[in-house]
């Protein structure tokens, strides 16, 4: 692998000294940038673009080449490429996002779940393997998948974005037939986690999108534990470097504590939380990446430099902190308004790294 020459990234997760606060974009290649636009109308459809390891390089690096202030890559693939390879028979609906053909509600189809063979997601790793060999060591590149929770209510409700009765009522009902997805799940996700590792990727992520929807014994009991067991599961070092883990619960500003103490470098932040009082609440335990609200993005640059001052400010002077959006950057984007956002954080940040 050709050696990294920008890893401010990776020292920023294990809260190391970084001259400048380093960024990145969660689905910062996107709908909201023209080429990647391009790009998926000639693939034909938004799994074709996942399943080509040119395609999904090509649209990896498109923002890189677009921005160049961006501090990492992240493999363009979608966290529901597991619940397809244990044969849930994933797709779109146009305007409608992703489907499964079957769905886990039925006890015996639960029982007969298995962890799937690795060659089913190979399309993955060798995006991942390509991606690696097209950046040339211009920045690290980010691996990830959801977390067991998260891609459970996918694989039991045939969908995303609902109100998880359905998952809900097991976990409640039939608490053992939850805790069986969720325990396949973790141990596919580990194992996937670890080949994209092994394929490149310098850093991981584990989305858990829809960990806030639960209760507060619930989020413990269906969600952090097992990705608790996936951190302690993942490979630690390659290539002579350390691996960093990042966690990240939508709407989990509540549980910040007890994310931190799970094993992981690093906790993503959605909006709902002021990035100064997760650091005194967290300590030096992790570092933290966020947390700017997307849509503030959809508004003016004035409006999009005051925010990126007003997090940096919160955060304060020292290391450790990732500046990303809080959620996923918003298709309606202006790209520009993306470029004042990272143009801000460049000129502002190096302020706080400096020796006080």
């Amino acid at each position: 692998m050709t050696a990294l020459q920008n890893d401010t990234f990776l020292r920023a997760l294990l809260r190391q000294p970084t001259e400048y606060t380093p960024v990145w974009m969660m689905r910062q290649a996107g709908r909201y940038l023209p080429e990647y636009r391009a790009s998926r109308k000639t693939a034909g459809s938004f799994m074709q673009l996942c399943q080509s390891p040119s395609f999904a390089t090509e649209v990896t690096l498109q923002p890189l080449d677009r921005y160049p202030q961006l501090d990492a890559a992240i493999l363009f693939s979608d966290i529901l490429t597991v619940p397809d390879a244990m044969g849930l028979g994933l797709y779109f609906e146009e305007g409608e996002g992703p489907r499964f053909q079957r769905t886990l509600q039925a006890e015996a189809d639960i029982l007969a779940l298995e962890v799937p063979d690795m060659t089913k997601l190979q399309y993955v790793f060798d995006a991942v393997s390509s991606i690696r060999k097209a950046l040339q060591g211009r920045v690290p590149l980010i691996g990830f998948s959801g977390s067991p929770w998260t891609l459970a209510t996918y694989m039991i409700e045939g969908k995303g974005g609902s109100d998880f009765l359905t998952t809900k009522k097991m976990g409640y009902a039939q608490p053992a037939l939850l805790h069986r997805i969720l325990q396949i799940t973790a141990d596919t996700v580990t194992q996937y986690l670890n080949a994209q590792i092994a394929a490149g990727a310098q850093a991981v992520m584990i989305f858990d999108s829809w960990g806030g929807a639960l209760s507060h014994q619930g989020y413990h009991t269906f969600s952090l534990q097992y990705m608790q067991q996936i951190v302690a599961g993942l490979t630690k070092t390659a290539e002579g470097r350390t691996v960093p883990c990042i966690v990240f619960t939508k709407g989990g500003g509540l549980w910040l504590e007890a994310q931190a103490a799970i094993g992981a470098d690093a906790l993503g932040l959605d909006w709902s939380v002021d990035i100064g009082q997760a650091r005194a609440r967290v300590g030096d335990r992790v570092a933290l990446q966020g947390n700017m609200d997307p849509a503030i993005l959809l508004s003016s640059p004035a409006a999009i430099e005051h925010e990126v001052a007003q997090i940096l400010a919160s955060y304060g002077h020292g290391h450790g902190h990732v500046f990303n959006l809080g959620h996923g950057i918003t298709q309606w984007t202006p790209p520009e308004h993306a470029a004042c956002m990272l143009e801000t954080l460049r000129a502002l940040s190096p302020r706080y790294h400096q020796a006080v």
